[in-house]
């Protein structure tokens, strides 16, 4: 096994004579870290509502054809954050009313929100500016909406990505996404952060380095915007037709050792260099892919792909970053392929391992959610010799991993979360909370039946997740 040195979740304290305050996210980022492997310290035994908040309504526009709809509360993937601040915590909320809310962890109300242009679905991150002059610039959420009521594709302007204040929820700056071969200038992805440089996949196909620090944007088209320092294509020669301009990039990077990890909607994995400053590693799907990367502790990664665009089935694959081509495969996990509102079937969210909540001598698991409505559980570093999988594009046979459990919890483009001895999974057919032991027998523990997109925090004995039925909800003792 390959040893990796995982950056456990950031904590950060704040020292700065301006502020006595502390300040410590907790889960600062979608899927906990820069590994995305981490998503909080403990879970409940059952699904009693400590509270609910509802999060409240909005309008959004699917096209000039297909015109507006009306969301309810919050959707993939829609994952809060959690700060401790000076002893109290608070969650950081998307919803589909518009608004970005600093919400309080602890009664589920609301300390401020910031209005967007649209509805928020994707989970921003929080950055730490080390060479902050005042309180309100030293903590920074970078949060993305989608492109903004009365705007389309072709708008002159869409600042779909934004910096805002942690401590007062005042903007910072705005990004405008430029339009590029992609249908869409939206923003779901959330950045990667290293020292005062952000990483990200916007939803334009393009992978966008730039400066989080309000201080050094510039006056741009009557908008103060991030100085913006390298933009590579997430596609190939091909990528834009084939998909019909789906080359739409929704996922969060992962980092591992020194490169960072972007899943493409344009069907590549790639691998951006952080010593070169290019994109040197790609690994080929052909597939849709919306799931981020995530890292696994013997130094690989897991991508989930949908099916479209290819001839056999989406799902999961176990990728060696360290090999080429095909070579970089480690196993390959179909999953039934199925029609569910528009989609042919695979995976959408991510998946999540067990890995930060175990020691060395014990299985690493890994668990992941179908279009197929299955819950899966596999052994990550066990492969099944005897069992070989057709690939997504029905050209390879890979290995499979070791299948410990399977159970049918309904469709969901959630990504479950496992803490110790628990896995949680939001699904469209409601709330799942299962324990297993060290010999891998599951039970189901509880139930709440409602329809979820968003993914989960645990902390505490608690778990925070929104719904699509408006309800921003505190499940736990």
């Amino acid at each position: 096994m390959k040893q990796v040195f995982f950056l456990l979740p950031l904590i950060f304290i704040c020292t700065e004579a301006f502020t006595q305050d502390t300040v410590r996210p907790l889960i600062h980022t979608f899927l906990g870290n820069y590994e995305r492997n981490y998503y909080g310290n403990e879970a409940p035994d059952n699904l009693e509502i400590h509270w609910k908040h509802y999060l409240g309504e909005g309008i959004t526009v699917i096209s000039r054809a297909k015109g507006e709809r009306k969301w309810k509360g919050a959707g993939w993937t829609g994952q809060p954050l959690l700060v401790e601040e000076d002893g109290v915590l608070y969650l950081i909320q998307g919803a589909y009313d518009h608004h970005l809310k600093k919400i309080r962890a602890s009664d589920g109300e609301i300390v401020w929100q910031y209005k967007f242009d649209d509805v928020v679905k994707g989970t921003g991150s929080i950055w730490h500016n080390k060479n902050a002059q005042t309180k309100e610039e030293e903590w920074v959420i970078l949060q993305g909406s989608r492109l903004g009521i009365g705007n389309y594709l072709d708008s002159k302007h869409i600042p779909s990505y934004r910096a805002i204040s942690y401590i007062t929820g005042k903007e910072l700056w705005r990004l405008d996404v430029r339009w590029g071969p992609s249908y869409s200038r939206d923003v779901d992805g959330s950045a990667l952060f290293i020292n005062d440089t952000a990483y990200i996949g916007l939803e334009n196909a393009y992978f966008t380095v730039f400066s989080p620090d309000w201080r050094k944007a510039k006056m741009k088209d009557g908008m103060l915007q991030p100085v913006i320092y390298e933009e590579h294509p997430l596609w190939e020669k091909g990528d834009v037709e084939k998909h019909k301009n789906n080359v739409v990039t929704e996922s969060s990077p992962a980092l591992l050792n020194h490169k960072i990890y972007s899943a493409a909607g344009s069907g590549h994995i790639y691998g951006y260099n952080l010593k070169t400053r290019e994109l040197d590693w790609r690994f080929d799907i052909g597939s849709d892919i919306d799931g981020s990367t995530v890292v696994t502790r013997d130094g690989c990664i897991l991508a989930t792909c949908e099916k479209q665009y290819i001839k056999g089935n989406g799902g999961v694959f176990k990728l060696d970053p360290e090999k080429e081509g095909t070579e970089a495969v480690v196993w390959w996990f179909p999953t039934d392929s199925i029609n569910f509102e528009g989609w042919e079937g695979g995976i959408i969210g991510s998946a999540s391992v067990n890995d930060q909540y175990i020691s060395y001598h014990e299985k690493s698991l890994a668990s992941f959610i179908g279009l197929d409505g299955y819950l899966y559980v596999v052994s990550h570093e066990e492969i099944v010799d005897s069992i070989q999988n057709d690939g997504p594009n029905l050209k390879h046979k890979y290995p499979a991993p070791d299948l410990v459990f399977k159970y049918y919890v309904g469709p969901s483009i959630s990504t479950p979360i496992m803490t110790g001895s628990k896995i949680i999974a939001a699904t469209y057919d409601g709330f799942y909370l299962f324990e297993y032991d060290q010999k891998l027998n599951f039970k189901l523990l509880d139930k709440y039946t409602a329809a979820f997109e968003s993914t989960p925090i645990v902390h505490n004995g608690k778990i925070y997740c929104a719904s699509r039925d408006g309800y921003l909800y505190c499940f736990g003792k």
